[in-house]
């Protein structure tokens, strides 16, 4: 009979129950628990287990650069990262709230960790989450307005609940650049989040971006209220680097 019932759970996909249902006969238990408490192992077990599914087919469909986290990052590191800021931050209320985040600071300082870290933090509540390299994402779009199939990727981007876009602005921008730009920033306004990440302070966007009405518009929506982390100091790849190298010739 129990392995019928295990058959039929595999056969309903219910991975989790089969698990559970296993565990609790080689460990003797289901002789010393109610029918109701089996019911509540086994359900919270399905739970559990797809739950972590879900979390896992989301971070693998949000393609993050970094496989980071929260608990990784060097508070500790003097760069003007504010860790009570981060914390807040990490809690995802500004995906609920539709707000943004705008990450500056010099090439290897921590950008793309920082919003790959925010971004696993996401997944884990549930949010549907995108990294991109902005340069690459644009030129995908590009060869989707050649290929038709333009309106079905931009939909995607649409309903996402957190877009990065990562190393904006490393160069400047042309019109059909400019254009894609306007749609998924006027798509995502006051609905969803969008965390970007840049070497140039949020100043220089506007060169960037080149057209000035253009320009305008698209950065009232972007920086209007939006959260900022600026962060200082040289490249802590290369501090890194230079502490091995100290490290291998004392050694």
């Amino acid at each position: 009979m129990n392995e019928q019932t295990l058959h039929k759970m595999r056969q309903m996909k219910f991975f989790g129950m089969v698990r559970a249902f296993r565990t609790s006969m080689e460990n003797g238990n289901m002789d010393k628990v109610t029918n109701d408490e089996m019911v509540s192992i086994l359900i919270d077990s399905e739970w559990d287990d797809r739950n972590n599914r879900r979390i896992e087919r989301q971070m693998r469909n949000a393609r993050f650069r970094y496989k980071a986290n929260v608990e990784q990052l060097h508070f500790d590191i003097n760069r003007n990262l504010d860790k009570n800021q981060l914390m807040r931050l990490a809690e995802c209320a500004f995906i609920q709230r539709k707000e943004n985040l705008l990450i500056t600071g010099s090439t290897g300082i921590g950008k793309s960790y920082i919003a790959s870290a925010l971004g696993n933090q996401a997944c884990t509540l549930g949010y549907k989450v995108l990294y991109a390299n902005t340069a690459k994402l644009f030129s995908r779009l590009k060869m989707a307005k050649a290929d038709g199939s333009y309106i079905r990727e931009i939909g995607k981007i649409e309903r996402l609940d957190l877009l990065i876009l990562d190393d904006f602005g490393l160069q400047p921008m042309d019109g059909s650049g400019r254009s894609i730009l306007m749609e998924i920033i006027e798509d995502r306004h006051g609905k969803r989040s969008t965390i970007i990440t840049s070497q140039l302070p949020v100043a220089q966007w506007y060169e960037v971006i080149g057209e000035q009405t253009v320009a305008d518009a698209i950065l009232d929506r972007i920086v209007h209220d939006a959260h900022r982390i600026e962060l200082l100091g040289e490249s802590l790849r290369k501090s890194f680097k230079n502490k091995i190298t100290e490290d291998v010739e004392t050694i």
